[in-house]
């Protein structure tokens, strides 16, 4: 049986980033799928098993860090990437204490962000 393609889900509820991190999976062969709030992200359909959440630590409604708590309560394997225009030195610790698997600044780099995205996506398989 194949092995499921990896999904790489975009949450920020800024449609212009939506938009080129969606052109940045495009490019590196990635699947992806882009919503605009952790809410809609989790109102959809179950996540597939294999892939990567990029999310915005802030969001509308339930935060890009509450999204993280929330799947680790019920022991989600997800890996999740942070991007915030907003670094702070406690952001970064909440990042981490939360099991992130990474934490980029914005405007971010784009090659810097899909190594972290394989990376995590190989983690995540082994």
């Amino acid at each position: 049986m194949p092995q499921q393609r990896p999904t790489i889900f975009i949450i920020d509820d800024d449609a212009s980033v939506r938009r080129a991190l969606g052109r940045v999976m495009t490019s590196a062969g990635l699947d992806y799928r882009a919503y605009e709030s952790a809410d809609a992200f989790l109102a959809g359909p179950p996540p597939a098993v294999h892939g990567c959440i990029v999310a915005d630590m802030t969001l509308p409604g339930l935060s890009g860090l509450e999204l993280k708590q929330a799947l680790n309560a019920v022991q989600s394997r997800l890996p999740v990437i942070f991007l915030t225009a907003h670094d702070t030195t406690e952001a970064r610790g909440a990042a981490h204490e939360a099991g992130a698997e990474g934490y980029f600044r914005k405007p971010v780099d784009t090659q810097a962000l899909l190594d972290a995205v394989r990376w995590a996506l190989k983690e995540q398989a082994a």
